[in-house]
């Protein structure tokens, strides 16, 4: 059964967070941005666009910002080109043209031989070589949790959306669009999301320097966002 939630922060815009692939709005957590936050507690990427409809009525907002991080990119893009006039900014996090599906057969065998181990590897991937501190964080918060509670179906669920998905640029034009990527990125590297962004010549673009996969996790994300509040 699909599940948003409605966190209210005092502030007077309303972002949707829409996290990746192998986690969940969990790893929203420690994010402090000028927005009250709604999130996908429950949810698949096939009906997402019907989900968040619902939800938007269910709490009576009529626009909202929309942030979507790596596999919650195409989610955002998605809704956001169904729903122009509910979007007010659209951010992209760690985002790529498509991904090669013979790379996501790979990891479909991986992980029935051995989830546990190729999660870990994959999340240690996810951060760059001067974010050990991230890292940490990480593993004290969110690693136990994903390792022993998403489930094999649901990972085999985000891979088959993300097979059949290539990330668009004709049904955005005049929309406000913000792209932010860790220069360290490894699952998706920059210079993919920089050739993206050419096909969005209204797009801002913004590098965190020395950050891998989840960007929003380094202190400079705050600041990239000009929020000084």
């Amino acid at each position: 059964m699909p599940e948003f939630k409605l966190v209210e922060r005092g502030k007077d815009t309303t972002l949707l967070l829409i996290p990746g692939w192998a986690t969940d709005y969990r790893i929203f957590s420690a994010l402090e941005l000028r927005f009250n936050y709604l999130l996908p507690v429950e949810y698949s990427p096939f009906n997402f666009e019907e989900s968040l409809r619902k939800a938007m009525e269910k709490h009576g907002l009529k626009k909202i910002s929309v942030l979507g991080w790596s596999m919650g990119g195409f989610i955002a893009s998605e809704f956001a080109s169904m729903h122009r006039d509910s979007i007010d900014e659209i951010i992209f996090v760690s985002v790529r043209k498509k991904y090669d599906p013979a790379e996501i057969k790979d990891i479909k065998t991986y992980l029935r031989k051995n989830c546990r181990g190729f999660l870990y590897k994959f999340y240690e991937g996810c951060f760059s070589e001067f974010e050990k501190d991230r890292f940490d964080w990480f593993k004290k918060n969110l690693l136990k949790d994903y390792i022993n509670q998403i489930s094999v179906d649901t990972l085999l669920e985000g891979l088959d959306y993300l097979s059949g998905r290539q990330f668009g640029s004709g049904s955005f034009c005049g929309q406000k669009v913000k792209f932010v990527h860790g220069e360290e990125d490894r699952v998706a590297p920059i210079k993919e999301a920089l050739d993206l962004k050419e096909g969005f010549p209204q797009a801002e673009f913004i590098s965190i320097e020395k950050s891998g996969h989840i960007p929003f996790l380094n202190t400079n994300f705050k600041r990239a966002f000009h929020d000084d509040r």
